[in-house]
């Protein structure tokens, strides 16, 4: 990203000027190499950035095919944040010709990466979880969420390689899939497909539950569930059904028999098991694509 792409881009954000030149090419094969995948990719821009919202300054990862225009995708994080993990994710889904916005979705507390890896996390002990909460609740908080989804949606506005004339994309993973209801909820009009995998909280006995953000959706929606999850909370999947099937919504819900996380491939080993299921990640990539490809012509 050049100065004078830089000072194009100043409406809600600004380039990180000590890191804005750092721009990484990744042609197929290596990004490939990266993922664990294969697929017909196109070479990637990687750009670190920042964002202004109405709470402060945001640091993001913005990802790009390395010419043209495209539709946007807001990627919502996992409670491990944006990392390398995350980042490949974003290179992989821009490689399939989208125009990628990863944030820190804990800026308000400390910059990226807060969490190098999510392998060495041990959802057993205390000290690891005493420092999580506190990075979930400062994104979790009523009315936050949207409000940074506003200012994200903004910045991806801005950019020259964003195409908006064409809807917006949004995918979520745990704590993320909430945040992908809300973020359609709120900017009804211009996001036309969201994501969550193995989504948490998306159905609660709260007055706040995002399933009941339903009517207020426009966006084509698909919902990856974990096998554990849904054990643990057997009735959630018909009441997102039947909550988007009330709002004449499309959307797809689908039970994986994987645990909560199988999507990402640095999540810890849970009880000596990987949590990470490449066949069953693979899947729901599918699936995401097909979304896309669908919602967001």
């Amino acid at each position: 990203m050049d100065d004078k792409q830089g000072s194009e881009k100043l409406h809600n954000a600004v380039a990180d000027p000590s890191r804005r030149d750092f721009i990484a090419l990744s042609v197929a094969a290596g990004l490939a190499a990266a993922t664990g995948s294969t697929f017909a990719a196109q070479p990637v821009v990687e750009a670190d950035v920042t964002i202004k919202t109405p709470d402060g300054t945001c640091d993001a990862a913005f990802i790009h095919p390395q010419t043209g225009s495209h539709p946007g995708v807001l990627i919502w994080t996992d409670a491990f944040g944006l990392r390398p993990a995350m980042r490949d994710i974003g290179k992989r889904i821009a490689a399939e010709g989208y125009s990628v916005l990863i944030p820190n979705p804990f800026y308000r507390i400390a910059k990226a990466p807060v969490f190098d890896s999510a392998s060495s996390f041990n959802f057993q002990n205390e000290a690891d979880m005493a420092k999580l909460r506190p990075l979930m609740a400062s994104v979790s908080a009523p009315g936050v969420a949207e409000k940074d989804a506003v200012a994200y949606i903004a910045f991806l506005d801005a950019q020259s390689q964003v195409n908006k004339a064409k809807k917006i994309g949004t995918q979520g993973y745990c704590m993320g899939g909430p945040l992908v209801v809300k973020t359609a909820a709120a900017l009804p009009d211009r996001v036309g497909a969201g994501a969550s995998f193995h989504g948490g909280g998306l159905v609660t006995d709260k007055p706040d539950s995002p399933h009941l953000l339903a009517p207020k959706i426009k966006a084509r929606m698909y919902f990856g569930i974990a096998s554990n999850d849904d054990q643990r909370q057997p009735d959630a999947k018909d009441k997102l059904r039947a909550a988007f099937a009330a709002a004449k919504v499309p959307a797809e819900i689908e039970v994986y028999p994987a645990k909560h996380g199988w999507c990402v491939p640095d999540m810890p080993v849970d009880n000596g098991v990987p949590i990470y299921s490449r066949p069953e990640a693979e899947k729901a990539w599918s699936k995401l694509v097909a979304l896309y490809k669908a919602a967001l012509a």
